[in-house]
């Protein structure tokens, strides 16, 4: 019972199994109905199934059948209808066709059309994509240009399209960007040639030309160029103009030590000569970015400027080398920049300035030159041993002496070593000079008269200041002061072999108007003039010294019988003396010997008379004409040829009338003829015999010497007051 039951149940399931799939198949897809069949074999009794399927199957037909039978008669009309229609419909095919050519022929036209635009637009479009790599490359000049074109040409063809729009919106953002980077570039131009400008002038400054192609000046007309296109070349001028004259500013200020070495003034120069190397290109390339007006502006500037620290800088300098070399430099500098076409005239002017500069560093130069000689001479004769020795110094110093010539060697020249040294830096210091002279477009007759007053002035001052040093040292001998008599008097002879020597350099005669005279012989007649005085003070210092060696006993009453041992030895200096004084020219000697006897003279008649001695004996009056005697003795002897007779001997006159008048008492002859030309006491003053006769009446009243006197030996003391009462009435009445 059970499993009947079971049974049934079973049946049903698979029945709604099976017509659940038949529901798919009638509603599914031809080509998804294979999982369907694929479900009715992998289930049981599809025999079953397959009766069940044959059943629908039949059933549908009768369906089928049922409709068609209730739809024939339309069926049948609407063949009828077809068939009518069947030649409309070709009909309606051929209108179709003719539609949709008609359409592919509108597609045509705009495919061409928009083909024929696209080929306008694209240069615009490749212009442009140009335009942005000339950007990108910074090839800005060539960029304007494709700007341009772009602009006015491409443009305009397409400018109702949206993109074109917006190109020409950038058209002056680009231009802005163009004018920027030139700007840029031309910034960078101006510093370049701002640290190159040194190197641009030492160029220029070595060949003149050429100098400029060391300068890359494509940015400056590129930038130009841009900016006039832009409208705004004003504006780039005016930029340009302030630029470079900072710039100018700049290197038209020297370095505060400039001065100390030749490459500061080298660097300074090169950098000035190199500015206006760029700016006279410039000029000449540019059409008026800078025309003659700014450049003369500017060059004014320079030349004020370059002047001012030239004459401050060129003061501070001793060396006169530097001082040539600074010159040399300055007439390079002119020179360069004569050749740019800028006038120069000032430079040349102002070159004399620092000429009249290095005139003074040469006399100090040559004040240290001339102090060594004099230093280090031994003041002595030079000798020589030799005919070439003497050759020597004949070719070093003017000299003939037909005399020294024919002496057997060994001889001596007059002068000593200064001579010819002095004579051959006179000639050192005229070529030092001549440098300066030259290529300053002077004339002979300029360079003649620099070279005369600058050679007037070494010797007039320098020399002449070395010499006088020299001859008031301390301690300075006799001998030298003797030697320096002669070297000066042989220098003065040299003077017109000086003249000659700068004739032969600057062949301007001496004879030619306004030519300087050389003056130098004044210096060598002021030097031995300062030299004989010398002499002559010395001379009378020496008999000073011996003088002090008096001692003379005024209170003796001894008879001497022979000269003071002092008076002795100042004589024999005095000889030994005036020995060396044979080669001394013209009157100095006789001079020298004059003024040392006269000085011996007037020294003995002060000790004599001086106040201190309030008493004298006739002893020692005695004593004291023997040493008269040996000075008188001494001018007869002639120690210096030359003098006249007793000439030497008047230097003692006064002396001797003194003594013979107090010696032999002869007071009688000089009351009788006092005031008579030719009385024989002429040369005794009545006070300077009061003076006298006043020491020995005071001594007749304690020694009691009258005894002594050959004349009047009764009451000499009355004798000498009788005396002395007519002694002050001839002074009363002379001087009344």
């Amino acid at each position: 019972m059970e499993r009947g039951k079971m049974a049934e149940a079973e049946s049903l399931e698979t029945a709604a199994e099976h017509e659940r799939i038949l529901r798919e198949i009638e509603s599914t897809d031809t080509a998804c109905i294979g999982p369907t069949l694929r479900s009715v074999y992998d289930g049981e009794e599809h025999g079953r199934f397959m009766e069940k399927l044959e059943t629908r199957i039949r059933n549908h037909d009768r369906e089928i059948e049922k409709m068609c039978n209730f739809h024939y008669q339309g069926f049948v009309d609407s063949i009828t209808e077809l068939l009518k229609v069947r030649g409309e419909a070709q009909k309606l095919k051929l209108v179709i066709a003719m539609e949709e050519l008609k359409q592919c022929r509108l597609q045509q036209r705009n495919i061409s059309a928009t083909v024929d635009k696209l080929m306008l637009c694209l240069p615009v479009l490749e212009m442009y994509s140009k335009l942005r790599d000339q950007m990108k490359t910074k090839r800005h000049y060539p960029a304007l240009k494709t700007l341009e074109h772009l602009e006015h040409t491409y443009l305009p063809q397409v400018s109702h399209y949206r993109f074109c729009k917006v190109m020409v919106d950038n058209i002056p953002k680009l231009r802005e960007e163009i004018k920027d980077v030139s700007m840029s570039d031309l910034k960078d131009f101006l510093e370049s040639i701002r640290k190159h400008s040194d190197k641009i002038g030492e160029t220029a400054m070595k060949q003149v030309p050429g100098a400029q192609d060391l300068v890359d000046f494509s940015p400056v007309y590129r930038c130009l160029h841009i900016y006039s296109v832009l409208g705004a070349r004003e504006t780039f001028e005016n930029y340009y103009r302030k630029q470079r004259r900072k710039q100018a500013r700049l290197v038209l200020q020297p370095p505060s030590n400039m001065h100390e070495t030749l490459d500061g003034y080298r660097k300074y120069f090169n950098q000035i000569v190199g500015f206006f190397v760029v700016e006279d290109h410039i000029l000449h390339t540019t059409q008026g970015l800078v025309n003659r007006a700014y450049i003369d502006e500017l060059w004014e500037m320079a030349l004020s400027k370059t002047i001012a620290a030239l004459r401050t800088h060129s003061s501070y300098c001793s060396d006169p080398n530097l001082v040539l070399d600074l010159k040399n430099l300055i007439v390079l500098f002119a020179d360069t920049l004569q050749v740019y076409g800028f006038p120069v005239n000032q430079l040349f002017d102002m070159l004399l300035e620092i000429r009249d500069q290095y005139s003074e560093t040469l006399l100090k130069k040559w004040a240290g030159i001339f102090r060594n000689i004099l230093d280090s001479d031994n003041y002595s004769p030079i000798p020589v041993t030799s005919e070439e020795m003497y050759k020597k110094v004949v070719g070093q110093f003017p000299f003939q002496d037909i005399e020294l010539e024919k002496q057997p060697f060994p001889k001596k020249f007059p002068f000593s070593e200064f001579v010819p040294k002095v004579y051959n830096q006179i000639k050192e210091f005229i070529y030092a000079c001549l440098k300066f002279s030259e290529d300053l477009h002077l004339s002979s007759t300029e360079i003649d008269d620099m070279i005369r007053k600058s050679t007037n002035l070494l010797l007039t001052r320098t020399l002449s200041n070395s010499l006088q040093n020299v001859i008031k040292r301390k301690n300075i001998g006799l001998t030298e002061l003797v030697q320096i008599i002669i070297n000066t008097t042989h220098l003065e002879k040299s003077c017109k072999y000086l003249e000659e020597f700068i004739t032969n350099i600057t062949n301007v005669l001496p004879e030619t108007v306004h030519t300087t005279k050389l003056y130098g012989t004044t210096t060598f007649k002021d030097a031995r003039h300062a030299a004989e005085e010398e002499i002559y003070t010395n001379l009378n210092q020496k008999i000073d010294q011996f003088l002090q060696l008096a001692d003379y006993d005024w209170m003796t009453g001894d008879l001497g019988n022979k000269a003071s041992d002092y008076l002795v030895d100042l004589i024999a200096f005095l000889r030994s003396t005036f020995a060396v004084f044979t080669h001394l020219p013209g009157k100095v000697a006789q001079t020298a010997c004059m003024s040392a006897c006269k000085h011996l003279a007037t020294s003995l008649m002060q000790l004599l008379l001086e106040a201190e001695v309030r008493q004298l004996t006739l002893g020692a009056l005695q004593q004291f004409n023997l040493d008269v005697r040996e000075c008188e003795q001494f001018a007869r002897s002639g120690p210096v040829p030359g003098f006249q007779e007793d000439t030497l001997q008047l230097a003692f006159i006064d002396l001797r009338q003194l003594l013979d008048l107090f010696i032999q008492w002869d007071w009688s002859t000089y009351l009788a003829d006092y005031g008579q030309p030719n009385c024989k006491y002429l040369r005794v003053n009545p006070v300077t015999a009061l003076t006298l006769l006043e020491k020995m009446k005071d001594t007749s009243r304690k020694n009691n010497m009258f005894a002594q006197f050959r004349k009047n030996e009764r009451d000499k003391q009355k004798l000498i007051d009788t005396v002395a009462k007519q002694l002050r009435g001839l002074i009363s009445s002379h001087h009344s």
